[in-house]
Parts: structure tokens; C-alpha cells; sequence
């Protein structure tokens, strides 16, 4: 398509030229969706692998640091019970040596505390070791899916980088010819384009007159209206849709001196 109009700095713009303008910067920007859709889902795909990607290396960092700690607990457990046993042998032999039976006993009662400190520590070792165990395959299991994710993202990133090469070049031509355009149309048109293209189904802001009826939500237009339209004396929008109103012919139209 080759741009019908050129940015007039000594006169001022009619509405024909503004309404030519933001017709062909339709067209423009519906060309450049056309590429978008073309590359269909991938890059949402592409962003979804790489945020699972992520939260799965923060699991296994989690996971990791996580069985740090439990070694650590058990090597303090294990520590615990080889001074609890030192301790044993110490009153065991202080029982040989003792003057009466309330010695003895004291001596007894703190083997057996140190015998239930042996057992609760060996208790706690074996949920520890328990809890490292399963925190080791969630590892594994986390890493064998952190690989298939990888291998699917350079899969989508090649297939995405292909596309996406294929397209480029039109999309750069494309998105500076709308710039160009853009550049031509006052500020708060534009403005008003790119509201009405974010809200409209398909990014149509801008539609012609088809069978009597607006191209965008195809509800009647009065002929008295079609006329008003076709004359371009003013922008007129769809009073269903809110879309911006051109006859067919609107882009045909010669250039004014």
C-alpha cells in the first residue's frame, strides 16, 4: 500500500485528509495484527515456560538449601548423642564409686535421662532423614521436569525465532509507516484511534460502510447518515459500536493541491 497523503505544514488539515489518514493507519496496524496472529500463541507460551522455568529453579534452590538444614540438624543430633553416651559412661563409672544408694540413684536417674535423650534424638534423626529423603525426590522430580520444560522452550523459542524472521522485516516496514502516519494525525485523534482499536473486537477503529451497515458491528446505518459520511465534512462515529465511520471510496479520493 503506498501512503496517499504527505504531512501538509502550511495549511490545515481538512477532515478528509484526517479521516484518509486514520483509514489507511487502520489498515497499517491491521497488517502488522495479521503478523501478530500469524505468530499465534508462542509468545505467550514462550513467557508461561519461562516463568515455570523460574519457579522451578527457586524450588530446587529451596529444596536444596532445605536438606542443608536438615544435614545440619541430624550431624547436631548425632553430636548429641555421642556426648549423651559419654555421659553414661561417665556415671556408670562414678556408680562404682559412690558412698551410698541416694548416689547411686541420682547417678541412675541421670543415665536413664541421657538414655531418653539418646532414644529422642534417634527418633528426631529418623524423621529428619525421612523428611531429607522426600525432599531429595522432590528434587529429582524437579529437576526431570525443569529438563522436559527447557527442551519444550528452545523448542517454542526456535519455532518463534523462525517465525518471527520471517515476518520481521514487513513488521519493521509496517510499524515505521505507522509511525509515519501516526505523526500526521493530531494527538487527541489518535488518541481517541487507539482507545476505540483497544476496546473494538478485532483492533478496528476504523471501518467502511458495508451493505448499508457499519463494517465493525453491522447494525443499519440511515442513508441520511451514509450521506453525511461520504460527504467527509465531519468524523462520525457508529452510535452502536463507537467505531469511526468511512465509505468505500474514502481512499480513492486525489490529493488537494
Amino acid at each position: 500500500m503506498t501512503t496517499q497523503f504527505q504531512r501538509i505544514e502550511e495549511k490545515e488539515v481538512s477532515i478528509e485528509e484526517k479521516l484518509r489518514a486514520l483509514y489507511e493507519l487502520q489498515s497499517v496496524v491491521s497488517a502488522i495484527d495479521k503478523i501478530k496472529i500469524l505468530r499465534g500463541e508462542l509468545p505467550l507460551e514462550v513467557q508461561d515456560l519461562e516463568d515455570e522455568i523460574a519457579g522451578l529453579k527457586t524450588r530446587i534452590h529451596n529444596l536444596e538449601d532445605e536438606i542443608k538444614t536438615i544435614e545440619t540438624a541430624i550431624s547436631n543430633k548425632k553430636i548429641a548423642i555421642r556426648e549423651s553416651q559419654a555421659l553414661i559412661t561417665k556415671y556408670t563409672e562414678q556408680q562404682n564409686n559412690v558412698r551410698n544408694n541416694r548416689e547411686f540413684d541420682s547417678l541412675a536417674k541421670e543415665v536413664e535421662f541421657q538414655n531418653l535423650e539418646i532414644t529422642l534424638s534417634e527418633k528426631r534423626i529418623k524423621e529428619f532423614t525421612a523428611d531429607q529423603t522426600a525432599k531429595k525426590d522432590a528434587i529429582t522430580s524437579s529437576k526431570t521436569l525443569l529438563s522436559e520444560r527447557l527442551e519444550d522452550l528452545n523448542r517454542k523459542n526456535r519455532e518463534l525465532d523462525e517465525i518471527t524472521e520471517e515476518t520481521r522485516i514487513e513488521e519493521e516496514k509496517l510499524k515505521s509507516k505507522a509511525e509515519k502516519i501516526e505523526f500526521f494525525i493530531e494527538p487527541r485523534l489518535l488518541t481517541a484511534f487507539k482507545k476505540i482499536r483497544k476496546n473494538a473486537r478485532n483492533g478496528l477503529a476504523v471501518v467502511t460502510i458495508q451493505r448499508d451497515a457499519c463494517g465493525g458491528c453491522f447494525n443499519k446505518i440511515p442513508p441520511q447518515r451514509q450521506l453525511d459520511i461520504a460527504s467527509h465534512k465531519k468524523i462520525i462515529v457508529c452510535e452502536y459500536c463507537g467505531r469511526i465511520l468511512v465509505d468505500e471510496k474514502i481512499n480513492q479520493l486525489p490529493d488537494e493541491d
